[in-house]
């Protein structure tokens, strides 16, 4: 180039040449090779991050990579864990208000466990490397797809998906294709039961069945030229299979074995320590006619689960028709026994093999639940982030349905889990850990961020970035590093590791210190977590929280301080739904003002649109509601339209009852989007269901009706008040209503509310 150009321009050119040179070496030498701390750091601010992935563990790699997992759990001082789920509520009017007392928020908890699917399961061991004081992490992440792996009877795996869910789990590279082609199937505790239940128990009937079955086919003539040709030929096959083993072993005639293409139709082998004749190249239906020319012991393949045998006594009793199940194949073979007592034993050899290889394959269904038997039996501390929905996931899938009520799931999922600690519960009840984020929120993210500021470097920092006091090193295989990042946010096995990481700084914070901690010393017996371990939140949202060692639910404990309603009382509660779809939650308040004053009803809350919680400042209210509305609705004079409590009952279909009622209703399995469908599915059939006291008070004011009003009231009021279907359109009287009679039942009602209320009063 620099013949063509001036002298000076061309020794401008090398030198810019060498300076491109010396740029990209050092650009590439800066960008590939690791800084030692004594190595300056001129063009780069910060070390990058290793950014290998955690382990993803599919079918393929699932056996080698759970006998690692047991190694690294039984050395772990604890086990974080994360689920990912294809939702989370069934309807909107099941998600968590703070309306929910803490029987209601297990059921709505126990409704999501058992219609949504975990796709993603994360386990990530921590365990404290005292030479170099630090923990060690090793993140797993599963992939969970439930399928069914044995020929069982019933429906296939169902599940609901959340359009919500779905479309988080896309949004983070969430990989669909490896959890529904390569993700892990599993069997619960009580499908493994059941399954070896049946397997021993019905194989005998089994047979008696099959037999009776293979008897009926025996018995019918043959009908066909060609299969009675093909059936005498076989007889005379065999009976020259037979001859020759019984005569002419020690050199007589040779048994000729005829061949069909480059396979023999006939060879004889051994098959355990009988003889045997193979038998290939025959259809279906030849293969059939075969069978009822022998002795009849039918070993099919594993996964039909069938052991036939047809004793038929036409011809040859010494031999027996089997099918042998091999590595992903099979093959026919007839076989000489000597005796009854030989071929017994043949029939309880092949028994046997097949009780072992169905064994074999109900414990090869198991499938990821190994990993939950290992945590469970090694008993180590487990850790969580807000986790009561997982534990329940992990309950209802892996163990068995999950009990109807919050005590009996605490005391079960106890003895499975013996120790555990909530995080979000930890970062929100310790006081030192409160003041330290009292500025930031408990979220994962965020919590993560604020104590774990160098390793969540990708993440966007928060104004809380605590210096860690605890160093944590993570290990995938043979890869090892004191600064990770998978950039994998929101894999359950990521999550996992943040959980854990969290959890290792909390701990530092509230004063445990690991240098001084013990291999062998159990993380859940420190003196300064036992007030935390076991509390799992029954609700974030109203601050419930729940003693898995205890079974009792601490709702005193309502720390939210994000929380409106400051003082819920469930005895005040009265729950309304089916009302006219225009009346807002201040309509409803101004009807309530109108009857039972300024002061009587603290708050209305709308779980959707069709329904609505309407607490009344005093119990009592409750009741004269009640009574009130099952009287204006059974009355049918002109006060049930003048009454100012008319507006709310218009149309016909409002319907009360007290938060007892709506606690049934959200124990049923069925799930409707709008509450007053699922009222109606559920079979609630009344109008207003009464407490007993509002029963009894009903029946006083039946009772006494013509002694506190006028007479035009006693014609007004006659009905039953059990159960207002019984008559739900009653026809009103022709006669016309003059002015005198409206004024008089306006009397008659309020002389009996009044009534109502000063009893109630006393």
């Amino acid at each position: 180039m620099s013949r063509f150009l001036p002298h000076n321009d061309a020794q401008r050119m090398k030198q810019w040449l060498l300076l491109r040179s010396l740029s990209g070496s050092l650009t590439r030498t800066l960008t590939r090779a690791p800084h030692s701390p004594s190595t300056p750091r001129f063009l780069c601010s910060a070390t990058p991050s290793p950014t290998f992935s955690l382990k993803n563990v599919t079918k393929s790699n699932f056996d080698s990579s759970l006998a690692d997992l047991r190694r690294h759990v039984r050395n772990a001082d604890f086990v974080a864990i994360d689920l990912e789920m294809t939702g989370v509520t069934s309807s909107p009017w099941r998600e968590t208000f703070e309306f929910d007392r803490f029987d209601v928020q297990y059921l709505k908890v126990k409704d999501s466990a058992e219609k949504f699917a975990v796709v993603q399961f994360g386990v990530c061991p921590f365990r404290w490397d005292s030479s170099r004081h630090c923990f060690v992490a090793h993140p797993h992440n599963f992939y969970i797809f439930p399928r069914r792996e044995l020929p069982v009877d019933g429906p296939s795996y169902e599940f609901l998906c959340q359009t919500n869910s779905i479309d988080f789990l896309a949004k983070y590279q969430f990989d669909f294709n490896a959890c529904i082609y390569e993700g892990l199937s599993y069997l619960s505790r009580e499908q493994e039961n059941e399954m070896l239940r049946c397997l021993n128990s019905g194989c005998e009937e089994q047979m008696s069945l099959l037999c009776h079955s293979m008897k009926e086919i025996r018995d019918k003539p043959l009908v066909s030229v060609a299969d009675v040709l093909f059936s005498e030929r076989m007889k005379n096959r065999f009976n020259e299979w037979r001859n020759w083993l019984l005569h002419d072993r020690n050199g007589g005639s040779q048994f000729l074995e005829t061949s069909n293409d480059t396979k023999p139709q006939f060879r004889t082998i051994f098959f355990k320590m009988w003889p045997a004749l193979t038998l290939n190249g025959f259809t279906a239906h030849q293969l059939r006619l075969i069978q009822l020319c022998a002795h009849l012991l039918l070993h099919l393949a594993p996964k039909r689960r069938l052991l036939r045998l047809d004793l038929i006594r036409k011809h040859f009793k010494d031999l027996v028709y089997i099918r042998s199940s091999g590595e992903g194949s099979y093959s026919e073979l007839i076989v000489y026994t000597e005796s009854n007592n030989d071929k017994d034993q043949l029939m309880k050899e092949m028994k046997d093999e097949l009780h072992r290889e169905a064994e074999r394959e109900i414990k090869t269904a198991v499938g990821f639940r190994h990993v939950i038997d290992l945590l469970s039996s090694e008993q180590k501390l487990i850790v969580g982030h807000n986790c009561l929905l997982d534990i329940a996931h992990i309950y209802n899938k892996f163990f068995g349905p999950l009990p109807l009520t919050a005590e009996d799931f605490v005391s079960s999922v106890h003895k499975y889990f013996p120790y555990m600690i909530d995080t979000k519960t930890l970062l929100n009840t310790n006081y030192v850990l409160m003041q330290l984020m009292k500025k930031g929120g408990t979220s994962l993210s965020k919590a993560f961020a604020s104590l774990c500021p160098r390793i969540a470097s990708s993440s966007k920092k928060s104004g809380l970035a605590f210096q860690p006091s605890v160093e944590v090193e993570v290990q995938v295989d043979d890869m090892r590093s004191s600064n990770w990042n998978s950039g994998a946010k929101h894999e359950a096995g990521y999550d996992a590791f943040m959980t854990g990481c969290i959890f290792a700084q909390a701990c530092s914070h509230i004063g445990i210190d690991f240098k001084k901690h013990s291999s062998s010393e159990n993380l859940a017996h420190n003196e300064k977590l036992q007030m935390h371990v076991n509390h799992l939140y029954l609700s974030w949202i109203n601050g419930d929280i729940i003693d898995l060692s205890t079974g009792i639910a601490a709702s005193t404990l309502r720390q939210n301080p994000k929380g409106r309603y400051s003082k819920i009382l469930f005895s005040n509660i009265v729950i309304v739904w089916g009302f006219p779809s225009h009346l807002s939650a201040k309509k409803i308040r101004e009807c309530l003002y109108k009857v039972f004053g300024p002061i009587s009803v603290t708050t209305i809350y709308h779980l959707d649109e069709t329904a609505v919680f309407v607490q009344f400042s005093k119990s009592e209210l409750v009741s004269d509601f009640l009574v009130l509305k099952e009287t204006l609705e059974t009355a049918y004079d002109p006060i049930s339209v003048l009454h100012p409590l008319s507006e709310l009952l218009e149309g016909g279909n409002t319907c009360a009852a007290s938060y007892e009622v709506y606690k049934e209703i959200c124990s049923s399995p069925i799930s409707k989007i709008k509450f007053a469908d699922q009222a109606k599915a559920v079979g609630i059939k009344w109008k207003t269901k009464l407490v007993e006291e509002s029963k009894e008070t009903v029946k006083t004011l039946e009772e006494n009706g013509t002694d506190d009003a006028p007479d035009s009231a006693d014609k007004s009021k006659n009905s039953k008040v059990e159960d207002v279907t019984d008559n739900p359109n009653p026809n009103p009287s022709d006669d016309p209503i003059s002015t005198s009679e409206i004024i008089d039942s306006f009397y008659a009602a309020q002389t009996k509310l009044s009534k109502r209320i000063r009893t109630t009063k006393l």
